[in-house]
């Protein structure tokens, strides 16, 4: 039954084999098992795609629930030992997640080592249902209405740029001064190209940038960052280390590009597992305390 669910959600065998660490024979196996138990095509198979049948889209409802509830029932079990047990997979952008998240994660272990955890970094949104992801750490604002999700805040963002750099280059003493500057661009943030900043009592102020250096993640500006290769937008739990250590300096700290909502994101119903519960509340406690989280 988990493999149809997975082979379902996936639309791959051969994805689910790799997901489960076995042969895609065996996968195809269980599918065939469990099509003969019950009489019925659940999979229409090409070369091509794999789609459910009416029949199998009906079970793959009511086998969701009933993995689910069994998956419940072996959570009780477990909680009545006083223990946590068995895996975890999350998903959190990259930068966020070696910078801060990782060590939130090693904290959890330690505190409840039956709990594996399978972290998981990537700047691209995954599906939390096809990807058999419980938990993702998002930056930005939230598109899948289907999950549940729990607000940490906001990020705030700050215009930086290493001492050497400001040294040799000058330092801007207003907005429009930015034109004159290198800009340490990320390529795949939408509205990139244009700086708006935004100042107390104050209409936002619009500067255009040159694309002279573009990346796109969030460790790669930092580094760009910290070897002076100019002036950066960026989150204050990126750089926050870097500033305290005086390499790098904020820029017209009166104004500030918008900050970036910070939620947690989770499949409905998976939070009823003791384990994913306890990691849910972990992460959000512990990431309302980073630099920068309002």
């Amino acid at each position: 039954m988990r493999s149809f669910v997975r082979v379902a959600e996936r639309g791959s065998l051969s994805s689910v084999a790799r997901d489960h660490g076995v042969g895609q024979s065996t996968v195809t196996r269980h599918i065939a098992e469990l099509e003969q138990a019950l009489g019925v095509t659940l999979l229409n198979r090409t070369t091509r795609r794999i789609t459910l049948t009416a029949e199998g889209a009906r079970y793959l409802d009511d086998a969701r629930t009933i993995l689910r509830l069994v998956d419940e029932a072996a959570d009780g079990a477990r909680s009545a030992a006083d223990r946590l047990t068995g895996t975890v997979r999350i998903s959190c952008t990259a930068a966020l997640g070696v910078r801060h998240v990782a060590d939130i994660l090693f904290a959890f272990q330690d505190r409840h080592p039956g709990v594996c955890i399978d972290f998981r970094l990537s700047d691209v949104q995954v599906d939390l249902v096809r990807d058999a992801v419980d938990v993702a750490i998002r930056l930005g604002t939230l598109s899948d209405s289907s999950m549940q999700r729990k607000q940490i805040g906001v990020s705030r963002r700050i215009l930086v740029a290493s001492k050497g750099y400001l040294d040799e280059h000058g330092r801007p003493d207003e907005p429009a001064a930015l034109v004159h500057h290198a800009i340490v661009r990320m390529s795949n943030v939408t509205g990139s190209d244009r700086l708006v900043l935004h100042r107390a009592n104050s209409e936002p102020s619009i500067v255009p940038v040159a694309d002279r250096l573009l990346v796109d993640h969030g460790l790669a500006a930092r580094q760009a960052i910290m070897m002076g290769r100019g002036i950066a937008p960026t989150h204050l739990w990126l750089v926050n280390d870097l500033l305290e250590a005086g390499t790098v300096e904020q820029v017209l700290p009166d104004y500030l590009p918008e900050p970036v909502p910070l939620s947690i994101l989770f499949v409905p119903g998976r939070a009823r597992l003791n384990r994913i519960r306890a990691l849910i509340d972990a992460l959000h406690g512990a990431l309302k305390g980073l630099p920068g989280i309002q």
